[in-house]
């Protein structure tokens, strides 16, 4: 009916009217607030595509395309696409005008931020661990965007977060104060989290050194490899292992994950004694170790979007078989499965709030997010105590058998030391003598190719460090095909090695490097060498072979040499291989102009890309 469509047509005028003045409402700083939640200010648009630019989402914010959070949560679950928050700020704080805004996730791929100010002037920033981790306005295991908020200005945040990780996307502004006391506090709890499982680590490490039982070395590679899952989940891992990799940074949340899912099954069954207990229950675990090992190889290979909700998922039907295989155990009459089940308990309530974070189920709190961490406290310390008890159990039983055990096995292993350390010691002068043999030219003497190219790796990186210019020599023996060809090998071979001793000579006072490059040519690097020195050390070294004559039998040769040069100024970053590659070019120039000559490479085109 017409008068029903107008009804309709003016509650949804309305609503959307409402709907765009919830999203131009500002979120307002006052004075003396030292932290701002974004959540109940932001508005979202998912873009499954992720082709659109910012200004077509500021576009899209401005017409009220935008929609509120649901229920004020910022986790979306696993979900592809690029997803786009909008707000609106104001610093009414006329003390602080420079805020932190922190997405606290450390696993978003790529965040790039817009910030529109009043006068149309944007500012951009990105970051996210598909860059490095020095893109972060603060070295923080959260992606951080500094942001200058003039008092009582008006200004747009335009946020794009895309994502193979769980999209969640907890948004706050800080100022460097309250900003500082977060990052304190935080790296206390997780200081104390991987304390505890350091203390737990070197206890159990002592007691199996001690008591040689592979239940505690399963306990050790436990504790180490869920340590890893954790510092990989906090961040930790790309702020201090591989800061600059996005592809290690991708591929160690599922990797590490299953690392410790195989750690697990394997302690449970050698704990619970399976194979003695409930042999079928042995091989279903067995058969959980094949999965997440074939799980962990195909995380290297396969897109971080797959594997990673595969293996996070798979972690709480992992847990729960192992609180099967208690109770299976606890019912057969074993003891130590009382505390194992409860340890087993507890971390399965904090995996599984981890995980219903992950998914979009549960909202971001602290329980939640850090669940997981207290969770695995609490049933590491039980598991220490359930290997304690365990071993009290057993202890009056196999004392003897133990104690006989260990002497023969230590005299074993002192047995075998002896002859491992005799056998290392022979192969440590064995490869002495062959690291000797490889490092230099048989015939010549001085350095190999492949070791000069090394030498050449640590000169480029002690130059970026001391400031200084490095100079790189091409030496190429004029004609000299005509001497084997003409006077013998042998003659030739005696050439290559005079010219080699002439040059380690001239070059040894330089501080000079000296290596045979191939056939007739050799290479040098003179550190510290501006490139007039270079030159005129060049040029000296060409004058003083082609004014010697060498003496070889009844053979007087004169011998002449070309040089290409090439200096790498102070302050840049240049590979060995183009360095090596700029002087060969310009010994080339130095052929083509008649041989017996110096050329250096600022004759040459500029290097490019």
């Amino acid at each position: 009916m017409p008068w029903s469509r107008s009804v309709f047509s003016a509650a949804l005028a309305l609503l959307l009217s409402a709907v765009q003045a919830w999203a131009a409402a500002p979120a307002v700083i006052t004075p003396g607030q030292p932290m701002l939640d974004l959540a109940p200010h932001l508005s979202w648009h998912h873009e499954p595509e992720a082709h659109a630019g910012a200004v077509t989402l500021f576009a899209r914010a401005a017409a009220g395309e935008f929609q509120p959070l649901p229920n004020g949560r910022t986790n979306f679950g696993f979900r592809s696409g690029a997803f786009w928050f909008h707000t609106r700020i104001e610093n009414r704080d006329p003390g602080e005008t420079r805020w932190l805004l922190v997405q606290r996730y450390p696993l978003s791929d790529r965040i790039e931020v817009w910030l529109r100010r009043a006068d149309g002037t944007i500012d951009y920033q990105a970051s996210g661990d598909h860059l490095p981790f020095s893109h972060r306005a603060i070295k923080y295991r959260h992606p951080n965007f500094w942001l200058e908020l003039a008092p009582g200005e008006p200004v747009e945040l335009l946020v794009r977060v895309e994502s193979q990780s769980s999209m969640q996307v907890p948004l706050a502004l800080y100022s460097p104060a309250a900003f500082a006391e977060l990052a304190r506090d935080a790296q206390f709890s997780i200081g104390l989290y991987y304390g505890i499982l350091l203390a737990l680590f070197f206890y159990n490490l002592i007691l199996w050194a001690t008591l040689r039982d592979p239940t505690y070395f399963w306990y050790m590679f436990h504790i180490t490899a869920f340590g890893l899952v954790l510092f990989c989940l906090n961040g930790l891992a790309f702020e201090y292992l591989w800061p600059n990799s996005p592809w290690l940074q991708d591929r160690c949340v599922p990797v590490s994950i299953c690392i410790a899912q195989i750690g697990m099954q394997q302690f449970a069954r050698i704990f619970l004694e399976l194979d003695q207990r409930w042999p079928t229950g042995s091989r279903i675990g067995l058969a959980l170790i094949v999965l997440f090992a074939v799980l962990g190889v195909a995380s290297l290979l396969l897109p971080y979007r797959i594997t990673t909700p595969i293996a996070s998922a798979a972690v709480l039907p992992s847990v729960a078989w192992i609180v099967i295989v208690s109770i299976v155990a606890l019912r057969r009459g074993y003891a130590p499965a009382r505390l194992f089940l409860l340890a087993w308990a507890l971390f399965l309530i904090g995996t599984a709030t981890f995980a219903l974070v992950a998914f979009g189920v549960l909202p971001k709190l602290f329980i939640t997010e850090y669940g997981v961490q207290i969770g695995s406290a609490l049933e590491m310390i039980l598991l220490s105590f359930a290997l304690a008890y365990r071993y009290g159990a057993l202890r009056n039983e196999n004392e003897r058998i133990v104690r006989e055990a260990n002497e023969q096995l230590e005299r074993s292993v002192a047995t075998r030391t002896a002859e491992l350390s005799q056998a290392l010691e022979q192969l440590a002068e064995a490869n002495a003598r062959l690291r000797e043999l490889n490092r230099r030219d048989n015939l010549t003497g001085v350095f190999s190719r492949r070791h000069f190219r090394e030498t050449l790796e640590h000169l480029l990186v002690d130059m970026h460090e001391t400031g200084a210019s490095l100079a790189v020599l091409m030496i190429d023996i004029d004609h000299f095909k005509s001497i084997n060809d003409e006077l013998g090998h042998f003659t030739g071979d005696a050439c290559l090695r005079w010219i080699a001793g002439q040059l380690q000579v001239a070059l040894g006072s330089q501080r000079g490097v000296l290596g045979r490059f191939g056939g007739e040519e050799f290479i040098a690097a003179l550190p510290d060498t501006s490139l007039a020195q270079a030159r005129r050390i060049a040029e000296q070294l060409q004058e003083d072979i082609a004014s010697t004559p060498v003496q070889i039998g009844d053979e007087t040769i004169r011998l002449t040499i070309s040089i290409g040069l090439h200096v790498i100024p102070a302050g840049t970053r240049t590979g060995s291989e183009e360095a090596i590659r700029r002087a060969d070019d310009a010994l080339y120039l130095a052929k083509r102009d008649g041989r017996n000559c110096v050329r250096d490479s600022t004759a040459l085109p500029a290097a490019t890309d």
